[in-house]
């Protein structure tokens, strides 16, 4: 009896399936290369003077702080992996040997064990009947059928059953079913679906739409994806999943034009492209050289967005170079050194360092967002700022400004004021002016601020203490950026929501910029040993060329980054003719 209801779902469904909106989450499997693995990564120290001498106060000139090299550890705080190396060091102190989250029961799904054949409707109904929880019983099946890759006939015995046993089929149901359908490459079952919904609907819902545009693109009816993209236009603006889907159905059946068509379109909805569209637009680029000022073009949007490549993405840009017809490129993975020199081709990279322009421009929008701004009185208030203000203007540009209380704690197993004074002592050693900024319960003698470390620090430093309850960071800011572009400043914030204030996204790039290029981060003090820093980044890290070369800075496999953090591996193309 069961074999004769499963070819008759069909008919049973077309009367009584309603269709529901889901989001439809995909990732498409990605080939990753064994080669990319991570490089060594290193420290410094500002112990040591500049060779030439110190810099006399009235040129207001940066001091150059002297490199160290350690290589066991990350040169930077934004290098990728920091982060996560730092939460596994934090664990294992703390006694924890892994850093898996706790699991949520309440978001657990749980799926039923799935028969290992399809069931007739009488064995589903005693099937559920047994279960503990009958309700949403078949979601749950179809969900466990789904998750386990089972026989498609399973879940069309079991949309057999319920269509015979309630006279209809849940659209949520119907939904579940389509998907298995899409992401298992059942296309006839697919076909057959759609050919429903056509039926017994004028329009489907944008889940369903993303669906099918998924499941049409690799099929050899991929062009029906188009139509599906257009209908789904004119309900919403399709995402970048849906564009990246339509493009990869043209590539994969060699429609070039039609793949650059619907990518100028994306474009002209100012939709942000994902990195699997610019990947099959670089797989077309490797058989049709038509359109190569085009793919240069990708690379220099991901340069003026610091945008970076997933090492699938580079792999086929390499390969983009070095078939270029009219052109010999060579591409090889390599690390940059601490100088900014591409350890494979020895080219100088990008400094980090702003220009004056770009200095000036920063300047102004953070005084104007940040330090002005709306919320900024929320932190202090206006009498404490304007008297910082003029105790700013009263004195010389500072060569370091240090967050005193955020230095103070970096170090657990030493005294607050202890710390701060051998970061002080450090600095001055070197003849820099410093900038501390405090609060003012630091100026009270107890176990944590020793008056005799006080007064020796304000004897070494500039210091200016706040309200107790002031914040420190809009006072860092102005002072490191009212001093000018010379000035760096020590602390473990990482200022992401003053970044976040920001008006425009290219100022935001820009103090990510300065900030990598001034942001000193205590590593380690021992007291009577040596003041370590992690080690501020030299060059830029981001897409760049020169008359023969590329650099693109990659997200390797494998590495978690953070959002403030940036690669350390590189893609370095040289042109040889």
């Amino acid at each position: 009896m069961g074999p004769m209801l499963i070819p008759n779902t069909r008919v049973c469904l077309q009367h009584f399936i309603p269709v529901l909106s889901r989001n439809i989450l995909n990732g498409l499997h990605k080939y990753v290369p064994a080669c990319f693995k991570l490089g060594g990564l290193s420290t410094f120290s500002t112990k040591d003077l500049n060779k030439h001498g110190v810099i006399k106060r009235k040129d207001f000139k940066s001091k150059d702080f002297v490199i160290k090299e350690k290589p066991a550890f990350p040169k930077s705080v934004f290098a990728a992996g920091t982060a996560r190396r730092t939460a596994v060091l934090m664990k294992l102190k703390a006694g924890i040997s892994d850093l898996e989250e706790p699991s949520d029961n309440s978001r657990k799904i749980n799926y039923l064990e799935v028969p290992d054949r399809p069931l007739t409707a009488s064995e589903w109904k005693r099937l559920k009947e047994d279960n503990e929880r009958p309700d949403r019983f078949e979601i749950r099946m179809m969900g466990g059928i789904f998750k386990s890759s089972a026989d498609i006939n399973i879940a069309k015995s079991l949309l057999a059953y319920v269509a015979v046993d309630s006279g209809t089929v849940a659209y949520e149901l119907l939904l579940r079913y389509l998907t298995l359908c899409v992401y298992g490459g059942h296309w006839a079952e697919m076909y057959d679906v759609y050919d429903i919904m056509k039926s017994r609907f004028r329009t489907l819902d944008t889940g369903a739409y993303s669906l099918l545009i998924k499941g049409f693109s690799k099929t050899e009816r991929w062009e029906e994806a188009l139509v599906l993209l257009e209908n789904i236009n004119k309900i919403i603006t399709p995402s970048p999943r849906n564009y990246s889907d339509v493009i990869a159905g043209a590539v994969q059946h060699g429609n070039f034009a039609t793949a650059w068509t619907q990518y100028n379109q994306l474009l002209e909805k100012d939709i942000i492209p994902n990195q699997d569209t610019w990947k099959y637009l670089f797989e077309a680029g490797i058989a049709d050289h038509e359109n190569d000022d085009k793919l240069l073009s990708i690379l220099e949007h991901m340069r003026d967005n610091q945008i970076y490549p997933e090492v699938t993405l580079a792999n086929i840009i390499r390969k983009w170079f070095e078939c270029r017809p009219d052109q010999k490129w060579t591409g090889r993975i390599s690390t940059v050194k601490p100088s900014g020199v591409c350890q494979s081709c020895r080219s100088l990279l990008e400094s980090i360092q702003l220009t004056e322009e770009d200095y000036a421009d920063l300047r102004d929008s953070v005084m104007k967002n940040v330090i002005e701004g709306k919320d900024v009185f929320k932190k202090t208030t206006p009498e404490e700022l304007e008297s910082f203000k003029h105790f700013v203007s009263k004195r010389p540009p500072f060569d370091v400004v240090i967050d005193g209380l955020n230095v103070a704690h970096s170090l657990g197993r030493v005294s607050q004021s202890q710390t701060l004074l051998a970061v002080v002592s450090e600095l001055n050693q070197q003849g820099l002016s410093i900038l501390v900024l405090g609060r003012k319960h630091m100026l009270f003698s107890t176990q944590s601020w020793n008056r005799h470390h006080m007064n020796q620090i304000q004897q070494k430093a500039h210091c200016f203490f706040t309200e107790n309850i002031s914040e420190d960071d809009p006072f860092l800011l102005y002072a490191a950026l009212h001093s000018g572009n010379h000035c760096n400043f020590v602390s473990r914030d990482l200022m992401r929501d003053h970044k976040a204030c920001l008006s425009s996204g290219r100022t935001r790039q820009l103090f990510f910029k300065w900030q990598r290029g001034h942001q000193l981060v205590l590593y380690n003090f021992v007291p009577g040993k040596k003041v370590r820093f992690r080690k501020i980044q030299s060059y830029d890290t981001i897409a760049q060329t020169s008359a023969n070369t590329w650099h693109i800075p990659f997200d390797e496999e494998g590495t978690e980054r953070s959002t403030y953090e940036v690669p350390q591996k590189w893609l370095c193309l040289t042109r040889l003719n």
